[in-house]
């Protein structure tokens, strides 16, 4: 059985029967009959299809956004705005995939030679909760113009959200095995990856899933994408706009109550401006309002689950007790659901909980830098390179920065690092490989065939 509950009150809100090995089986083998006829449509019929999407969720945006924000406590004007950037990338993709996947002509001693870019299959996705149409939209747009069918295993307390992502297809007129859901734990995951009809993974999850799914992948022969976690730093510099840099600097760290692999997490600030971006930074985070997720009023609701906020919890005790010092928040509030406030921590240092470790919640840790050279130093310290930014009023010395001294796989100059289906997303070290959006990303689950004729 998978529980779905809403984390703001904690109530149940529905319980959804796991389908067997056997049942999982068979919509295996349906999904591969499916990717058989659809490897042979045209670019123009899919393209059709795929707007036809975008179009089911902009008509159905409402009733999308309610179900995340019960399913997982997502403010609902975040999730509108997720709604729609899932139509996004479904217009992305529909208008450019066939540009991105042409022949590609390489002169040879051939008389014609050049990379085809052919659909592998079925291809498995294992999502999150805190993104739920998102993370799935962002895999399944360009697979689908890829010419590849598309399974969903979801995190279980977002069922809601994946029999509706799986909706969303059959209401755009995809054939209707060619995007199924799989209502399965994550025990067995392993029988679906080792399923032969299966020709690929995409995870976004903990470091421990991607580690267990990319073993067994590796396995047995099948290419993995991994999006995992992430403690991205944001550099504060000496001559940033201090206002602007904590203005943004918020907004990243609380984004869906700081459930974001791309969420700021450390804050280095060079000690010449740093008591400053501290005082603009508090000030910011004491202003944002908490509460029912429904109200548009508040802007961040509660954590996923009591377990999730209770381990947050712990992250910052932890971090008090190794001599991080606590300055907002950081008490579990007196009320229904699993709510935890707006909290920073300050002179947090490596080996702190707060510094080591990922912070999945709205949890601040600020770090105090000696100059630039520290800055970088600290910002790479760390066993994740998802995301990282870097606030400075010389754009050119912050765009050397980026490029050369940062080790993550998104960097941004003087805003949060977001994603965007126009640009490669993903990360190094433990926060994956392979990289999802843009011309890149879809060309991640193809067969990059040579073809070489005399």
């Amino acid at each position: 059985m998978l529980t779905s509950i809403n984390p703001a009150t904690n109530k149940l809100i529905k319980n959804y029967n796991e389908i067997t090995i056997e049942e999982s089986s068979q919509i295996i083998s349906l999904a591969d009959e499916a990717f058989k006829n659809w490897k042979e449509t045209t670019f123009t019929h899919r393209s059709e299809l795929l707007n036809n999407a975008a179009k089911v969720l902009r008509e159905n945006s409402e009733e999308y956004s309610v179900l995340m924000t019960i399913e997982m406590g997502k403010p609902i004007v975040q999730s509108r705005a997720e709604v729609e950037k899932c139509a996004w990338v479904c217009d992305y993709y529909a208008e450019n995939a066939e540009k991105f996947l042409e022949d590609e002509i390489i002169k040879t001693e051939a008389s014609k030679s050049f990379i085809s870019y052919q659909p592998l299959g079925v291809i498995l996705a294992i999502m999150p909760w805190n993104f739920p149409f998102w993370q799935v939209f962002r895999f399944a747009a360009p697979n689908l113009m890829a010419g590849n069918a598309g399974l969903l295993k979801h995190a279980s307390n977002v069922s809601g959200c994946a029999l509706a992502i799986e909706d969303v297809f059959r209401k755009a007129d995809f054939p209707e095995n060619l995007f199924r859901t799989l209502l399965a734990k994550s025990k067995n995951a392993s029988e679906i990856i080792s399923n032969e009809k299966v020709r690929a993974v995409t995870l976004t999850g903990s470091v421990p899933a991607g580690k267990s799914v990319a073993s067994l992948a590796g396995s047995l022969i099948k290419k993995t994408v991994l999006e995992l976690g992430g403690s991205d730093p944001y550099i504060i510099l000496e001559d940033a706009d201090l206002e602007k840099a904590a203005m943004s600097c918020v907004t990243s760290r609380l984004i869906n109550a700081g459930q974001s692999c791309i969420a700021a997490k450390r804050f280095i600030i060079v000690e010449s401006v740093y008591a400053e971006f501290e005082k603009l930074f508090l000030e910011t985070m004491s202003k944002k309002k908490m509460g029912d997720p429904l109200d548009e009023k508040n802007d961040l609701g509660p954590q996923a689950s009591t377990q999730l906020r209770d381990e947050l919890h712990d992250q910052v005790l932890r971090s008090l007790k190794q001599g991080a010092e606590l300055i907002l928040g950081g008490t579990i509030p007196e009320m229904e659901g699993a709510y935890y406030p707006p909290t920073i921590l300050r002179n947090v240092k490596p080996g702190m909980a707060a510094f080591d470790e990922e912070l999945f919640g709205p949890v601040a840790a600020l770090i105090k830098a000696k100059d630039e050279d520290d800055a970088i130093e600290l910002a790479n310290k760390s066993i994740f390179g998802l995301g990282a930014a870097v606030f400075i009023k010389d754009v050119k010395r912050g765009e050397r920065i980026a490029k050369e001294k940062l080790n993550a796989g998104c960097c941004f100059v003087n805003d949060f690092v977001k994603s965007d289906p126009r640009l490669p997303f993903g990360g190094i070290k433990e926060s994956g490989y392979g990289r999802e959006l843009s011309p890149i990303g879809i060309k991640e689950f193809v067969n990059m065939k040579t073809v070489y004729i005399k």
